[in-house]
């Protein structure tokens, strides 16, 4: 134990050193202590002010945090959602995705949310939809010009589950008394066609469904219109491509606009972290993500796989 503790010590001193010695955001470390915050503060992009730590909901995990541009910039907003395969995630770690977009004019919210073994499946749906309502409400819905602000969910691994459910099954955001629907989706190497009630990895967290479909993005392809966008690895061996793939091709089928990207050298992990600027040579994960908020947020729509 003591040993521990000198550890994390020994790690909280060496960081504030080279934080200082080089500049560094610190706060990205500091606020939420790990070795994803700490990759954070040392590859996020600048120009950037971070909100932390603000409530959408009654639980100590509904909290949330803004990352703005530090310039005066009104135009779409992104909410993110972390994987983890619903058991572990925070939000802290993805600072360098939140600074990313914030940097390039997307003000960029990621919530935290319940997570399994306090909850299965739909609480974290739910959570979800409560974090969406807060920020329409309270940032979208707001403007002082009186302009309503574009709202695109994206999400990686459960996170792009998370988000597709949240855009296609009207149920939540009609819980969450919200009538505005997403203006887009991002999907990164999301579990989109799996079945989650029987794979051993995740039976345990929707063992409350009764019905595998309504647990599985796919099941709702028809049941909006949201513009989506899926961008997947081949070399993903945790969340196979197929699923990005039949996905894509039910959205087709009911007409839904819809990009897919297939990229290659990209695993699971290697997928979302290809956004931090040291690895973004690895694929156009970023660029696509932007190129794409900024088309659906200024009422353009994908409509078909070449250049989108």
């Amino acid at each position: 134990m003591l040993k521990n503790v000198l550890s994390r010590k020994y790690i909280l001193v060496v960081t504030i050193a080279l934080g200082l010695a080089y500049m560094l955001p610190l706060q990205y470390f500091l606020s939420s202590p790990s070795m994803g915050s700490f990759y954070s503060m040392l590859t996020a992009d600048r120009g950037v002010t971070v909100e932390r730590g603000i409530s959408y909901g009654p639980n100590t995990r509904h909290k949330l945090d803004i990352y703005r541009s530090t310039k005066e910039i009104k135009g779409p907003i992104a909410i993110f959602f972390y994987g983890g395969r619903w058991r572990e995630g925070d939000r802290g770690i993805y600072g360098f995705l939140g600074a990313a977009l914030a940097s390039r004019g997307i003000t960029t919210i990621i919530p935290d949310y319940r997570l399994y073994p306090e909850v299965m499946f739909p609480a974290f749906q739910q959570d979800a939809a409560r974090a969406y309502g807060w920020v329409h409400n309270n940032l979208a819905a707001s403007s002082k010009t009186g302009e309503a602000r574009s709202i695109i969910i994206m999400g990686h691994s459960a996170g792009a589950h998370i988000a597709a459910l949240l855009a296609f099954d009207p149920q939540y955001l009609a819980t969450a008394k919200v009538l505005t629907p997403p203006a887009g989706l991002i999907s990164l190497a999301g579990p989109l066609a799996f079945d989650p009630t029987t794979d051993p990895t995740t039976k345990d967290v929707f063992a409350s469904v009764s019905n595998a479909d309504n647990a599985r993005p796919l099941s709702f392809a028809g049941q909006g219109k949201t513009p989506t966008l899926l961008i997947h690895g081949l070399d993903d061996e945790t969340v196979g491509p197929w699923n990005s793939r039949d996905f894509a091709s039910a959205l087709r089928k009911k007409k839904v606009p819809v990009c897919k990207q297939e990229l290659t050298s990209l695993g699971h992990v290697g997928l979302i972290l290809a956004v931090s600027k040291p690895l973004r040579w690895r694929g156009p994960v970023l660029e696509a993500s932007i190129a794409f908020i900024k088309d659906v947020g200024s009422g353009k729509v994908p409509r078909s796989d070449i250049g989108c």
